[in-house]
């Protein structure tokens, strides 16, 4: 494909070039001079895959590769390089990144959607007397932070910006392009790496600094490293609704998992200092609430001695401390499992539930991992956790 300039489309597509728009989501061929709506991911298409050998110098594809039998792609939220890949393919490439497309033709209309950019490693290969199959390890861009390790004692200096320094030490040290993104945020006080760290755990660390809540690593679909500061799912709006009407990408089968066992349905803080002797305690009996003593049947508690509060505490702020750690500490999460087709949606998304089969309505969750198979069909299993309140208080 002839390379062209960048185009500030959002939500349209001019036919007859080839671009990628301003959040490289997608390429698009067609008839010259038709203007489209952004593809219908509910819609009939036809779905196939094509992988290309990127240029680590330049970020760009420099060639395809033929000669691919199948891929997987894995996205894990909780994973320091935030996922990996396998590709089996029929004979041996050198370490290189790969650059993994979905190819979709629809209305006629066909559209090249970036999936993931992987670093290809570790090949392992199965031989059946007549055809030889090979299977590649692939991480993401930021395998390159995890390979190497600050120097021994290296600081940052109190007063340093943390986004700007972040985003330099990235680019010394990683070869992926970064998303820049401004801040005034400075440390407080000098920020040292430990013996243990490498360059992706020191700079998660650092980080976490910056913002209200911090920022964490991101990647997009072309492999480009991006902050993102962390938000509540409260926060989050959605970016994707999923249904189970007529137009559903989404497959029948869920599961869904929650957890009761350590949420406390009583707590107690006890706070001395010198002559001073303060106990509050908090109970959960409220019949309403699943976790309460009269519907468990018994006491869970949780005890707090001596609380970092500010100051001398009085009796008054003892009590509403018990009331509030049970308030906070009554709330489940819930992890919810399901397969969709294929749509633009990456961990740390926040999606809506509307699965009313499965008693599932008005939900939000934030996705943490997924895996996506790239086949025809391009079946998505992913994990979405959200949270519900045990007891008001």
């Amino acid at each position: 494909m002839a390379d062209t300039p960048k185009k500030a489309v959002v939500g349209y597509a001019i036919i007859g070039m080839d671009y990628i728009g301003d959040d490289n989501s997608d390429y698009i061929e067609g008839v010259s001079g038709t203007i489209i709506r952004d593809m219908d991911w509910t819609a009939t298409m036809s779905q196939t895959f094509e992988y290309y050998m990127v240029d680590p110098s330049t970020w760009k594809d420099v060639s395809r590769i033929e000669n691919v039998i199948s891929s997987s792609i894995s996205w894990d939220s909780s994973a320091d390089t935030l996922g990996s890949a396998t590709i089996d393919i029929c004979d041996s490439l050198p370490e290189c990144y790969i650059r993994i497309y979905l190819i979709t033709i629809q209305n006629g209309v066909k559209r090249k959607h970036p999936l993931g950019t992987f670093l290809v490693q570790t090949p392992s290969f199965k031989f059946d007397g007549k055809t030889k199959n090979i299977s590649l390890d692939a991480y993401t861009p930021l395998l390159e932070l995890k390979e190497n390790y600050p120097p021994i004692g290296y600081s940052i200096s109190k007063g340093t910006n943390i986004l700007e320094i972040t985003t330099r030490l990235i680019r010394e040290q990683a070869r992926a392009p970064i998303h820049q993104v401004s801040g005034t945020d400075v440390l407080y006080s000098n920020f040292v790496s430990s013996t243990n760290d490498t360059w992706i755990t020191f700079l998660k660390d650092l980080l976490a600094n910056a913002g209200k809540k911090g920022y964490r690593f991101g990647l997009d679909e072309m492999g480009r490293i991006i902050f993102l500061p962390n938000q509540d799912i409260k926060s989050l709006q959605p970016v994707w609704t999923y249904t189970d009407d007529n137009s559903s990408i989404l497959y029948p089968s869920l599961d869904v998992d929650h957890d009761l066992y350590g949420i406390p349905n009583v707590v107690e803080v006890v706070y001395s200092e010198g002559t001073k002797y303060f106990y509050g305690i908090a109970t959960n009996d409220d019949p309403s609430s699943p976790t309460s003593t009269v519907n468990r049947g018994r006491k869970i508690t949780h005890r707090i001695v001596n609380p970092g509060l500010p100051g001398i505490p009085n009796q008054a702020q003892i009590e509403q401390y018990a009331q509030q750690t049970l308030r906070d500490m009554s709330t489940l999460e819930y992890t919810i499992t399901y397969t969709h087709g294929y749509c633009p949606v990456r961990i740390g998304d926040c999606v809506r539930l509307n699965y009313k089969k499965a008693g599932l309505y008005g939900i939000k969750a934030k996705v943490i991992s997924q895996t996506i198979d790239c086949t025809p069909g391009c079946p998505v299993t992913e994990k979405a956790t959200f949270t519900s309140s045990l007891w008001k208080g």
